[in-house]
This record gives C-alpha cells, structure tokens and sequence, in this order.
C-alpha cells in the first residue's frame, strides 16, 4: 500500500508543508481542521465540512471515524458545539479528546482532528 496525500488549498498547507490528509495502510488521518464563522458553533460546523471532503476523497465518512481530537482556547465552549458533533457522528461515535490550548490564531475558537479506518481496511 502506497501513501496518498489530499490537499485541501487551505492557506496554511503552504505556509507550513503540510497537507489536509494522508492515506496510509488503510487509514486515514486528517489534520486539525479550524473552520471559518463568528463564533464556535459556526467554525465547528465550517471545520467538519473541512473534514468530511477529506474523509470523502479518501473513500470513506465520518461513520468510520475512530478517533477525533478537540482543541478549544476555551474549554466553556466545548458544550455548545455537541449537538453538532453528535449529529456528524450520529450511530458512530469515536473515542475523543478534548484539549484546552492555544490555537495558531486568536480568531479560531475549535480546531479537530480526526482519524478514519478505510472501510474494508479493517
């Protein structure tokens, strides 16, 4: 199995080398997403259209998501976002992280992360 490598044009895959997302042995790992909008739910919604056009290009959903990592500058905005996250992850959660840091720009209220298992890959 060979590596894939999907771009996604976003600004900073440039700036720092990097690309949206990597297939590799059968997984597929997306890198932390932040998303555009005012506020948190607006970026949260935003970050997972990032990623579900990742996941699709690499022949899967967010059904075979097995880990997602949540990044927040402020902890206290984790809630609102999880109606969001339950209806993206629906009958198929994963196993999740929430971390507290700081984001590469003070505008960006979430960032996430996932990682998917290709299906038939398992």
């Amino acid at each position: 199995m060979g590596i894939t490598r999907i771009h996604s044009g976003g600004e900073f895959e440039q700036k720092i080398g990097y690309c949206r997302a990597v297939v590799a042995g059968g997984w597929v790992h997306v890198a932390g997403c932040v998303g555009q909008g005012d506020n948190v739910t607006d970026q949260c919604r935003s970050a997972l259209g990032v990623i579900g056009n990742a996941l699709s290009e690499a022949g899967c959903s967010f059904a075979d998501v097995v880990r997602v990592t949540y990044m927040l500058p402020d902890r206290a905005e984790f809630e609102p976002c999880w109606p969001i996250l339950r209806d993206a992850f629906a009958d198929n959660p994963p196993v999740t992280t929430m971390i507290e840091c700081g984001l590469i720009d003070s505008k960006y209220r979430i960032e996430i992360e996932v990682t998917a298992l290709l299906p038939g890959a398992g």
